[in-house]
């Protein structure tokens, strides 16, 4: 082992070593600043277990781990590549002689995924696990299974900062936890106060300038700021190079993971010669890597993260607030080397109410990444696996279902050879699909180039960003833009982003396979960016609703609309890459044109001609029509000449979906059987020995509306118009959805009527809450317990009424209404109704309904 410099992880080294000879699975929970990445994977290269195999290590960004192979090779004296390798998207140093491999999110589920055994390797570590990305958490599930199946010699440690070592070390077998307590420098930490705070997070650079301005004045050291995202790095930067143009001390550097290495490395790297450095970054800098010299924190408090919205099946990019843990991470890069101070741009009472830790990614990314790999390793149910957070089962379903459309998985959710070929390319299966279908085209330049676009920030700065055609983009990266506004597009386009795409369009062309002969003819040059983006959203391609609002009806239902004027806007059809917000009218941020030509072409196999049938309300009847459709796309519409009898019937099923259930012949009697059973149905917890066995339907309104092909619509044949729904007895088709004997428990516990002292039969009101007797008071008289339902467990409200029957009183204890109430009352009716009976003990009194002289 080389010799390390003193650090507080050095402490636990050997109480980790043992614990990795005893045991396959280990925790270890160390404090920003310990020492961990860069310590432990060399402190156990002489371990005897390892029997010459490597040792791999997962960091979740890819600036961590070069920084951190860079790192360790510089402890042992060794270039990169030697002992200590790392390998990344798109990059890889290593060799044969490489023990330690630190790799990216994404590419441990590559090794595993090509050999599951692991066999080279004796120990994966996850580093940084409290961030929860979503390959990180799938690696580890993958890695437990190999565990528990093939390699029971694996060993797996979890290492993290802030973390909850319980629930790891129970999902690792009850694994042991060491905990070093690692050595940080005292942090003075200060909040804004409440009238300071933003209000709006568009003020934020202007703010965060400001601050950082003031904290150089008065501070010495290095500072590093965490921003949301880009975007407001640029402007902080633009402000400070400004403000400090004439000190030749200072270098504003920004970081985040978009960079070039050599800017990064720039970021990170000590200043040279007494000068200061403030770098400006993302939560890149959050955890993992040093960047020396540090002693000031300004922390805003806030990250941007893409979530995945299972009503939209789309993914978003969010502004959210940071957790507790977070803040705590941001926190400590001050203190690494001597005492520090961090200035959070939020309130000490925001900081109560702010989450205690991240969410795991697995609970809001896209899932059809990780279900393409599970179907690859064979698992079609996901609680085979070992998860901290088992995936959610909406996003699961919707992620098959993508799959299954883009012919990646077969009906049985086994992987298909061209599921297969997608993953082989190692990126969404959207863009491994386009890349594949643009292969079979002979677009495999352009498909790549637009895969690698998509991957990428937008390469379009200032107005130019405002432009919202993808081919024009596509002009700049394949060098064909045309006179006039794309030239000017390449003068405003990103570099750096430039090269990165078309770097990666190489490798992902010189994956692809050989090309079979070509069967489909190539789209036209203006169309191809379109058709290639079809391939990838087939649930985006768009129609122009032409209206005012720009607004566009996407083949999955949604909305879509642009915010502006755009050439765009004025196309029939479109296919939507990039959508900004959610609901049912998201923002158009990127698309490409797409003609009907082209969309009959290349999808053919997905537009159905049928006749559909809607009942049109102005009109009072049933509308046909012959209808080409792509998905809720309606390419082609002309007047139906027949229309029969099953989609008649469908078209008034329609008809009462718009208008509600209201619509249908609810009599006395079927609202009573519909009331009874919701009465029981609300009761089934507070009387489970009465209810449990009786197995009840939903009928609430919402469930009959959305099973109204069930029990309605095979009653509805024959009948053309509304009124002829009159015809519909409702309590028998609805008793029909009931067993015999379910039927008779219901009148058992809940009858329709109930019968009375005078003999008279009263129906109950179950539409109240508690049901309703409405009953006359003489009709009462002689009856000491109120009238109860439910085997007698359950009282009525009982309201009685005057022989005009209007009510005179509401109680559920007729005992005590007869013993303290009915007095008061009785001088009242009296007066009223001379004629009727008014007894003075209407406990014992007879009786009745009628007169006194008709008694």
């Amino acid at each position: 082992m080389p010799e390390l410099p003193s650090l507080p992880i050095q402490d636990v080294l050997p109480e980790l070593q043992d614990a990795l000879t005893e045991h396959s699975n280990v925790v270890l929970q160390a404090p920003p600043g310990a020492g961990k990445t860069t310590a432990v994977p060399l402190a156990l290269l002489d371990s005897p277990w390892l029997q010459n195999r490597k040792i791999i290590m997962l960091e979740p960004r890819r600036l961590a781990a070069r920084s951190a192979a860079a790192r360790m090779a510089e402890l042992l004296g060794e270039p990169v590549g030697r002992t200590v390798g790392y390998q990344i998207r798109a990059e890889r140093k290593s060799g044969p002689d490489t023990r330690i491999l630190v790799v990216t999110e994404g590419i441990l589920t590559r090794l595993l995924q090509s050999d599951p055994e692991l066999a080279d390797t004796a120990l994966v570590i996850f580093d940084e696990f409290h961030e929860r990305n979503l390959q990180g958490d799938l690696a580890l599930a993958l890695s437990l299974q190999s565990q528990e199946v093939l390699r029971e010699d694996l060993k797996l440690l979890v290492m993290s900062a802030t973390l909850d070592a319980g629930a790891v070390a129970g999902l690792l077998g009850d694994a042991p936890v060491i905990t070093s307590e690692g050595r940080a420098y005292p942090v003075e930490i200060e909040y804004l106060s409440h009238r300071e705070v933003p209000e709006d997070t568009r003020q934020l650079p202007a703010l965060m300038s400001r601050k950082i301005r003031e904290l150089v004045g008065s501070e010495e050291g290095s500072l590093l700021a965490f921003l949301p995202g880009v975007r407001e790095i640029r402007e902080v930067e633009s402000n400070l190079r400004e403000a400090f143009a004439d000190r030749a001390d200072i270098v504003v550097a920004p970081l985040y993971g978009d960079l070039s290495k050599q800017q990064q490395d720039s970021a990170i790297a000590p200043c040279p010669g007494g000068r200061r450095k403030i770098v400006l970054a993302t939560n890149v800098a959050e955890t993992s890597i040093t960047i020396e010299g540090i002693r000031l924190v300004v922390d805003s408090g806030l990250m941007r993260e893409s979530r995945f919205d299972p009503n939209t099946g789309m993914n978003r990019l969010v502004t959210t607030q940071i957790s507790q843990s977070s803040a705590t991470q941001r926190t400590g890069r001050a203190g690494r080397l001597c005492a520090g101070r961090s200035l959070r741009l939020w309130s000490e009472s925001t900081q109560r109410g702010m989450a205690k830790k991240n969410a795991p990614e697995i609970l809001l990314s896209d899932l059809a990444p990780v279900m393409l790999d599970l179907a690859q390793w064979g698992v079609t149910d996901v609680a085979e696996l070992h998860w901290l957070d088992i995936p959610p089962p909406g996003p699961v379903a919707q992620a098959r279902t993508l799959l299954q459309e883009l012919g990646a998985l077969d009906e049985d959710l086994r992987i298909t050879a061209h599921g297969e070929a997608m993953l082989n390319l190692g990126t969404h299966p959207r863009l491994a699909h386009m890349m594949l279908c643009g292969n079979a085209l002979g677009l495999a330049e352009q498909a790549c180039l637009l895969a690698a676009l998509l991957s990428e920030r937008d390469i379009f700065r200032g107005e130019q960003r405002w432009d919202r055609d993808i081919h024009k983009r596509m002009e700049v990266l394949a060098g064909t833009q045309r006179s006039g506004t794309g030239r000017g597009a390449e003068r405003h386009s990103d570099k750096g982003a430039v090269q990165r795409i078309r770097q990666q369009a190489k490798i992902w062309k010189a994956q692809l396979p050989a090309r079979a002969d070509i069967t489909q003819a190539r789209p036209d040059h203006m169309e191809s960016t379109g058709v290639l983006l079809a391939h990838a959203y087939p649930d985006r391609i768009a129609k122009n609703r032409h209206d005012r609002g720009r607004r566009f009806l996407l083949s999955n239902g949604r909305g879509a609309h642009f915010s502006h004027d755009d050439e765009l806007a004025h196309e029939e059809y479109l296919v939507v890459a990039d959508l900004d917000g959610h609901g049912r009218d998201a923002r158009i941020q990127l698309a490409a044109r797409i003609s009907s030509e082209a969309l009959y072409e290349h999808f053919d196999d997905r537009i159905i001609r049928e006749t559909a049938v809607r009942w049109d309300d102005n009109a009072g009847r049933a509308v046909a029509s012959e209808q080409t459709r792509l998905e809720k796309l309606v390419l082609e519409e002309k007047p139906a000449q027949e229309i029969s009898p099953e989609l008649l019937s469908r078209a008034l099923l329609d008809a009462i979906r718009q208008k509600g259930l209201r619509i249908l012949p609810w009599n006395k009697e079927s609202e009573s059987l519909l009331e009874r059973v919701r009465f029981l149905s609300g009761q089934a917890d507070a009387f489970p020995d009465l209810l449990e066995q009786l197995s009840l339907p939903d009928w609430s309104e919402s469930a009959l509306l959305e099973t109204l092909d069930e029990w309605l619509l095979p009653h509805l044949h024959g009948l053309n118009k509304l009124d002829q729904l009159k015809q519909l007895d409702l309590k028998s088709l609805l008793l029909a959805q009931l067993e015999w004997s379910t039927q008779q428990r219901i009148d058992e516990l809940a009858p329709s009527h109930m019968e009375v002292p005078s003999g008279s039969r009263i129906a109950i009101q179950y539409g109240e809450s508690p049901p309703v007797l409405p009953v006359r008071l003489q009709e009462m008289f002689g009856l000491a317990q109120t009238p109860a339902i439910l085997n007698g467990r359950y009282p009525l409200m009982i309201h009685l009424l005057s022989p005009a029957q209007r009510p005179v009183q509401v109680t559920r204890d007729l005992a005590s209404f007869w013993a303290n109430t009915y007095h008061e009352v009785k001088k009242e009716l009296r007066i009223k109704y001379q004629k009727h009976f008014w007894p003075d003990d209407p406990a014992t009194a007879q009786a009745t309904s009628k007169t006194k002289k008709r008694m």
